[in-house]
């Protein structure tokens, strides 16, 4: 046991000083906060979309106008009631008149909130029929002050001041000339990223609209206008028809399903957006843990390696045993790897509790407290050993069978062949963590510790536990007792890489047989 441990000390000591071993704790979270982060940034840095407007109707484009508005304005007072709620700086920015509003919009539902924003854009402040007292209060006198600040604050403003209004996203011009010819130069030389024709009777059919632009791939401009024009004629559709606008939204009105879960009481329970959350928490770290198994593993093959090559091992074999040598190095490369692991996690854990805020997620939107959950955790850090334990044992023995790093990398796709299927899985497991797919392949080994940490949020029963940890245990052995075998032959044979049928006849040779040095 201390020579495994001086071997294991020393293949510790050695990688830790390596640029590589430093490369790699920062590499690997940086890539992934750049996965997840840079996507989200370019989206929001993509600039407004310019568009404008040909309305042959003479009252559909207005009426959109009227009701972006509505919805910009519910955006700000959602916003405001928000900073309001957490004391946040960006309050004291807002106009005093809307620190007098907000407050009473705070105990407001977010419906009324958005019932209170179409009445000011109507400017229709006499009734408030479904406010509270204080809110038709308020909207009488307030309602005016709000709508001329509202109405006359630029869109360029207006986007500054609060990142949810569609100013940030479409911004409508409104060009002197709006001749096709004049609108279609406009669309060459990139002044507007499109521009809409309205027909003269959208009410009674869709003749004569028209969406032209040249960008063929982003079609968010065209969903968004497109679905307020239609509410807009749908809406006009049901006045003309004599419909009554509240039974219209009844009739339309779908079949709404309380989300409920059953508890361990066997009573039902309220899904939150945590449960959400906490059902596919299992899938990042399933990535993680993807990556640390391979990453360590591929370490053990490649440090295999270039002490082969360099002789180095034939002057260790000369103080150990062959099967002290390939414990030691597992042990090394493992504390090794789980000190990578280890300030992986902490950066896991620190970019699910800093980056949501940073995104302008809502302080309920709590990633941090699923990234610290004992379940996971545990979970992560046991089947991290048990599956770095098991392809350790692989790769260390195809790692021996190598004279150049080049070699070994010729003989990686047959890991990665293996170990790409989990990832593949993760989807349909996630969403059926107790179905027969995932409690088939739980019970496949190299695939146990990927599709047992993707059932986490299942869980499985703990008899599933039990066995497939105990399957898993029993394989870790095997490939050990036959990467044992493997490693004694494989370190010894040097010069031309062997042929997989001389490698079985020296597994087969009596332990004292020794291999002949070959020449390339």
């Amino acid at each position: 046991m201390r020579r495994i441990f001086l071997i294991a000390q020393r293949e510790y000591v050695a990688n830790i000083r390596t640029k590589g071993f430093w490369f790699g704790i920062i590499f690997i979270p940086v890539l992934l906060l750049t996965a997840i982060v840079v996507p989200m940034l370019l989206e929001r840095a993509k600039g407004a979309r310019h568009y404008a407007v040909v309305d042959r109707s003479g009252w559909l484009a207005d009426a959109v106008d009227r009701r972006v508005a509505v919805g910009d304005l519910s955006s700000a007072l959602n916003k405001a009631i928000e900073w309001y709620e957490e004391g946040d700086d960006e309050y004291g920015q807002l106009p005093m008149m809307l620190q007098d509003v907000t407050p009473v919009l705070a105990g407001l539902e977010s419906q009324q909130v958005g019932l209170f924003a179409r009445l000011v854009i109507a400017e229709d402040y006499g009734t408030g029929d479904g406010l509270s007292e204080d809110a038709r209060r308020t909207l009488a006198d307030y309602g005016p002050a709000v709508h001329t600040w509202w109405s006359t604050l630029p869109a360029s403003e207006a986007a500054d001041l609060f990142s949810s209004v569609s100013a940030n996203r479409y911004m409508r011009v409104r060009p002197g000339d709006t001749t096709q010819a004049a609108l279609n130069r406009m669309v060459t030389e990139d002044e507007i990223f499109a521009y809409f024709v309205i027909g003269e009777e959208p009410v009674a059919d869709s003749e004569g609209a028209k969406y032209v632009s040249n960008n063929l791939t982003d079609d968010d401009l065209r969903s968004w206008y497109g679905r307020r024009a239609s509410q807009e004629v749908q809406a006009r559709r049901m006045a003309d028809e004599e419909i009554d606008p509240q039974v219209a939204r009844w009739i339309q009105e779908p079949v709404r399903w309380e989300m409920l879960k059953v508890t361990d009481t066997g009573e039902e329970e309220a899904v939150e957006q945590r449960d959400k959350l906490r059902q596919w928490a299992p899938v990042a770290f399933v990535y993680l843990l993807w990556i640390s198994v391979f990453s360590v593993s591929q370490m053990l093959m490649t440090n295999t390696v270039e002490e082969k090559s360099n002789r180095v091992i034939e002057v260790l074999l000369s103080s150990v045993s062959s099967m002290e040598l390939l414990a030691g190095k597992i042990v090394g490369i493992a504390t090794t790897g789980l000190t990578l692991v280890g300030s992986w996690l902490l950066v896991f854990f620190l970019g699910t509790k800093f980056v949501p805020r940073l995104l302008g997620a809502p302080p309920s939107f709590d990633l941090a407290a699923l990234a610290t959950d004992p379940v996971y955790i545990g979970s992560f850090l046991v089947y991290f050993l048990l599956g770095y334990l098991l392809y350790a044992a692989v790769l260390v023995a195809m790692g021996s069978l190598c004279n150049t790093v080049t070699d070994a990398q010729n003989m990686m796709p047959v890991v990665l062949l293996v170990l790409i299927i989990p990832l593949l899985t993760m989807v349909p497991i996630g969403q059926d963590p107790n179905g027969v797919l995932a409690r088939g392949m739980s019970f496949i080994p190299p695939f146990t510790p990927f599709v047992m940490m993707n059932r986490a949020a299942g869980p499985p029963a703990m008899w599933e536990y039990v066995a497939t940890t105990l399957l898993l245990v029993v394989s870790i052995l095997v490939a050990w007792w036959a990467g044992a075998k493997v490693f004694r032959i494989g370190i010894l044979l040097t010069g031309k890489p062997p042929k997989i049928r001389e490698v079985l006849r020296w597994v087969r040779a009596p332990v004292g047989a020794v291999p002949e040095r070959r020449e390339r």
